[in-house]
């Protein structure tokens, strides 16, 4: 279980060099992969359950972390269109914020 924080690290240190290399698209998919760690640990911390996928970690959030589940949607959307569109240094910030949270929430 705490290979996944270990994995959030990595995400958020990669996240954050690709900041300081002016990389919108490339931290805003590491600080969500790292939001996805830490959601995992935070859900298997609570209820013991690894999510399989997306569609799981977001029905588990909300059942048992509704705060957080209403954070991350609008996230994922982002995450998303880091595959195809140009994203901006305030996504890369926004992501970055929820990312910090969560992890001193972890």
């Amino acid at each position: 279980m705490e290979e996944l924080l270990e994995n959030a690290d990595d995400f958020i240190e990669t996240a954050e060099d690709a900041l300081k290399k002016s990389k919108w698209n490339v931290a805003v998919a590491n600080y969500f992969r790292a939001i996805s760690n830490i959601c995992d640990y935070l859900i298997y911390k609570k209820i013991r359950i690894f999510p399989k996928n997306h569609n799981e970690r977001f029905d588990l959030l909300k059942k048992h972390f509704n705060d957080i589940s209403l954070q991350i949607i609008s996230l994922f959307k982002l995450y998303r269109e880091s595959y195809n569109l140009k994203l901006t240094k305030e996504d890369a910030h926004n992501l970055q914020k929820t990312t910090d949270a969560l992890r001193k929430l972890a």
